[in-house]
């Protein structure tokens, strides 16, 4: 079923941030929390440094409401420069490809596209975008390909 989370950008802090709210809001995470040292090897990225192997790379709270906040730490090794603004995306997790596709192609129009929708290691169908008034999206759908 298609939803929306809202994805938060922290510099190094998303654990203490997620344990925070996981104590206000009285929920336990969804799944287990992805740790950047859970990414495979690939030729296409370089090792990722050891400093940064412990930080979180995905963490999902429910809050209220059915909606679920998620996170990530942005290490700057990665290429992330975090400032505000870029700390906030809208998560929209579509059905389908085909709407994936769709949501993704209209939102990214006089935008700029921050990630092709690809294939990712975890077996979901991901990309982002900025939307052409600055605001930030994540597509990540879990149809596999037929």
């Amino acid at each position: 079923m298609a939803s929306v989370s809202t994805y938060l950008n922290f510099v190094n802090q998303t654990e203490a941030a997620f344990n925070f709210y996981k104590s206000v809001f009285g929920t336990e995470f969804i799944g287990n929390i992805a740790r950047f040292s859970d990414i495979p090897p690939s030729d296409d990225m370089p090792p990722i440094p050891e400093a940064d192997k412990n930080l979180i790379m995905n963490v999902a709270l429910p809050i209220l409401g059915g909606h679920v906040l998620m996170g990530t730490d942005a290490p700057e090794s990665m290429g992330f420069k975090l400032t505000m603004g870029n700390n906030v995306y809208i998560t929209l997790h579509p059905d389908t490809r085909t709407e994936t596709d769709r949501l993704f192609r209209a939102l990214s129009e006089g935008g700029k596209v921050e990630q092709e929708l690809q294939d990712m290691f975890w077996g979901d169908y991901y990309g982002s975008c900025e939307d052409k008034f600055g605001v930030h999206w994540m597509f990540n759908c879990d149809e596999k390909k037929s």
